[in-house]
């Protein structure tokens, strides 16, 4: 394990400033996560690389935001400009559940602490720095400024935003991928350039009068609904939405104009997505890959999960509505090399506390690493959002034979006992068939390593629903090929005498979703044997097309009417069937299926179980002297043959002992 000295880390006080000999800096970070020096962290990825610039950069994590905004002022105004990060997360998905409860921790805090962010620190912070540094550029990263950079649907305030920058203030969005952009500002701004000059950079948002547009509007820019418009029609922003979505994943995209008031949000097109060397500069800074030792040892959980995980590659073109990576990082794949994820391999190994295993070798989507389009011309005119639904792309290479041989490289390095995929796997592109037999064979080989040598006791992987109607809602393959991949599954474990589980991801109150669909997923579950312990209530995130469609009540590609459980109670309805095998759950189960019309499944629900007696002040089997057989099924087993500890976590979610 390497020493390190303070000077490791990028400085975040004016002390560690001035141990490096500066008496000016150029740049300043602002995060809401706690400053992690890791590849996985957006703000010290962005510091790192405007390091390699030759800039002199410092971060300020987790600021405090009452009193008199010392931690804003401590560090004075950089020489080119500030940036400010809401954190990994979106800052109000990390802090609230579904149902708008505080969540248990804050995963990218010391010892996961709720009061080191406020709610959506990208408008708080961007105040705060305008009103002490009115003529300093304050540029905007992260999801959530991306997330925001159109009128967009706030589910914890109930409606219709305007772009993120009318609310903050600031002067510039980077969104996506930052990298490139944000080196390429640095650089104009270096020249003298001046902020609102500043408009032809890729992968940024500005806002200005008709007559400050670059170029103006001209008949190549694609001109969306108004923000008013959308106030006044849902419509309207569903039909916006088709157009973002389609642009945010094209690799010629068009600009969007959108009007907001008496000026225009500009959002220029994404840039090319990165080359696989420039990933891998990257990824190849001198990341110290430890929180900063401010924190004196305070656990991290985010950094916990993380610490000796590699990740592998960007992007996802899995396309599902309810996600928004193909919004951020964009659905073409950008892969590491080989060489560059070996090397950050070795530096986990050295890494203190590190006992042989790879926690995770994985990306958005594990298995996607190397797929991309065979004919690079077809893919250039795709505006298709996702490559594998509704079917896979013919024009899609599916050859997992390149992640195999770093799957065995990695294993066979010196230090390395076992690498895990932690990352979800894509099973639809495990069970598709190829007209190249050799790529069909790659599929089965990967299939049988991964569940192998690769599951830590638990395979993760995310059906979603059971019923047809809603995974097409959700852009998801059938649930038949769910059962298809459990078979196999289960034939692996049983040939190669191995005790593992399989643990499918569910939604609950989807768009499109019913009482009767839920009702049917606990049917088909309960015939699997499952008792779901990974599940959660569908949460309205902003630049999906899951949130359009539920706050609009139209499909933004159709224009169809879309039914979506949106009280607590109808949310709470089709929650409960996940557990239906819990006794409390059930007298309120029977009522719902007989309510509307379904009673035939309380049979197959419960034709097997105890039927109590609710009329009965005292519970049959409660009665002195008697013993109540458990029906089949309905206590979970871990690896060694014990039952399963569980309980409700605060956001009414079944979790394991440990919590969420």
């Amino acid at each position: 394990m390497a020493e390190h000295r303070l000077t490791d880390w990028l400085p975040t006080t004016k002390k560690e400033v001035e141990l490096r000999g500066w008496d000016e800096l150029d740049v300043i970070l602002f995060s809401a996560d706690a400053y992690v020096d890791h590849p996985s962290f957006g703000a010290a990825v962005i510091g790192r690389v405007l390091e390699a610039e030759g800039l002199r950069v410092a971060i300020v994590p987790q600021p405090d935001w009452h009193g008199d905004y010392r931690d804003f002022k401590k560090l004075g105004k950089p020489r080119l400009f500030f940036g400010i990060s809401p954190g990994c997360m979106d800052s109000m998905v990390n802090k609230y559940t579904a149902n708008k409860r505080l969540r248990s921790e804050d995963a990218y805090s010391p010892d996961g602490r709720h009061d080191c962010r406020p709610e959506y620190p990208t408008i708080v912070y961007s105040r705060i720095l305008r009103q002490l540094y009115p003529d300093t550029p304050i540029v905007l990263g992260g999801i959530e400024a991306s997330l925001r950079r159109l009128t967009h649907y706030d589910y914890w305030q109930d409606k219709l935003m305007p772009c993120i920058l009318k609310d903050s203030g600031a002067d510039l969005i980077i969104y996506g991928m930052g990298e490139k952009p944000v080196a390429e500002l640095s650089r104009k701004l270096a020249e003298g350039r001046s902020i609102h000059d500043i408009k032809e950079i890729p992968q940024t948002v500005y806002i200005a009068p008709k007559d400050r547009i670059d170029g103006g509007i001209t008949k190549d820019d694609i001109v969306i609904h108004s923000h008013e418009e959308c106030l006044q029609d849902k419509k309207a922003q569903a039909e916006n939405f088709r157009v973002i979505e389609e642009q945010s994943n094209m690799m010629h995209a068009h600009r969007i104009i959108q009007q907001l008031g008496s000026r225009y949000v500009v959002v220029n097109p994404p840039s090319p997505p990165m080359q696989s060397g420039e990933l891998d500069a990257v990824y190849d800074l001198p990341y110290t890959r430890l929180p900063h030792p401010k924190y004196k040892n305070k656990r991290i959980p985010a950094y916990e999960m993380i610490k000796f995980s590699v990740n592998i590659h960007r992007g996802c073109f899995g396309g599902c509505a309810f996600c928004t990576i193909s919004a951020h990082q964009g659905k073409f794949i950008v892969c590491r090399s080989k060489e560059s994820i070996m090397k950050e391999v070795e530096q986990v190994v050295q890494m203190e506390g590190f006992k042989g295993y790879l926690s995770d070798l994985g990306g958005p989507s594990a298995n996607m690493y190397g797929m991309s389009g065979k004919n690079k011309n077809a893919c250039e005119k795709c505006k298709r959002p996702s490559c594998i639904n509704p079917q896979i792309c013919p024009n899609l290479n599916t050859d997992h034979s390149t992640l195999l041989d770093i799957y065995r490289s990695v294993d066979a390095m010196p230090g390395i006992k076992k690498s895990f995929i932690g990352s979800g796997v894509r099973y639809d592109l495990l069970l598709h068939r190829s007209k190249d037999e050799k790529t069909n064979q790659a599929a089965r080989e990967y299939t049988r390593e991964l569940i192998c040598r690769h599951v830590s006791g638990r395979l993760k992987v995310a059906p979603e629903h059971t019923s047809d109607n809603v995974l097409r809602l959700m852009r998801k393959p059938s649930f038949e090929q769910f059962g298809e991949f459990k078979r196999i599954f289960d034939r692996i474990n049983k040939e190669e005498k191995l005790n593992q589980q399989i643990i499918p991801y569910f939604i609950s109150s989807h768009p499109g979703c019913h009482e009767e669909d839920m009702a049917e997923l606990a049917v088909k579950t309960k015939r699997l044997d499952f008792h779901l312990e990974q599940v959660q209530d569908f949460t309205p995130t902003p630049m999906t097309i899951s949130t359009e469609t539920w706050y609009t009540g139209f499909h933004p590609y159709t224009l169809e009417p879309v039914f979506s459980a949106k009280t607590p109670k109808e949310k709470l309805a089709q929650r409960m069937f996940f557990f239906w095998y819990k006794p409390e759950e059930r007298r309120n189960i029977e009522r719902e299926l007989k309510r509307i019309g379904r009673p035939d499944l309380i049979t197959q629900l419960y034709a097997d179980a105890y039927r109590p007696d609710y009329t009965s002040r005292k519970r049959p089997d409660t009665a002195k002297g008697a013993q109540r057989k458990e029906p089949k099924g309905t206590q979970r087993n871990d690896q060694k043959g014990k039952p399963v500890a569980g309980k409700y976590s605060k956001d009414g979610n079944w979790s394991r002992r440990r919590g969420r």
